[in-house]
């Protein structure tokens, strides 16, 4: 993100309409060449989770963890970097988008320290879900912002 393009930009939420359950270690998936999405009103996107980090475009990614269907209830803007938060519990950063499945939906890869799946955090459908702008909050601004971190993964 360059902050001299980069302003303030409101949050982007929604509620999961369902939950996934499987995790792939040869997915397939590519990076698209763009940083950020627009996302309207109205959509369902899937959120899938990866530990790679190669932000390239076209980059493969393998390793994902399948959490779940969002419907957003705004439109605005997705960027790599932004901060997934889930039922108030930050979940990873925003890694990028792969359009395999467009018109369809979009899955949003969200960085995290393992592929997670919804069960692995718990997810129930009509869970609260927001992208916050920028990284993850730091350990002692959880409390002021009414988020938590997630447990520790087994």
């Amino acid at each position: 993100m360059n902050p001299r393009e980069d302003g303030p930009k409101r949050v982007v939420t929604g509620r999961l309409v369902k939950v996934l359950t499987h995790r792939r270690t040869d997915r397939g998936m590519r990076l698209q060449e763009y940083a950020a999405r627009c996302v309207l009103r109205g959509q369902v996107h899937e959120l899938v989770t990866t530990d790679q980090w190669d932000p390239a475009p076209g980059a493969r990614i393998d390793r994902v963890g399948f959490l779940g269907f969002a419907e957003l209830e705004c439109g605005g803007v997705l960027d790599r970097g932004d901060t997934l938060v889930i039922g108030g519990c930050d979940v990873g950063t925003v890694l990028g988008f792969d359009g395999c499945h467009l018109p369809n939906h979009l899955n949003i890869l969200v960085h995290t320290a393992r592929p997670l799946t919804g069960p692995d955090l718990g997810l129930r459908p009509e869970a609260p879900v927001a992208f916050h702008q920028g990284p993850p909050l730091a350990a002692d601004a959880h409390a002021a912002a009414g988020r938590t971190a997630l447990p520790a993964h087994p």
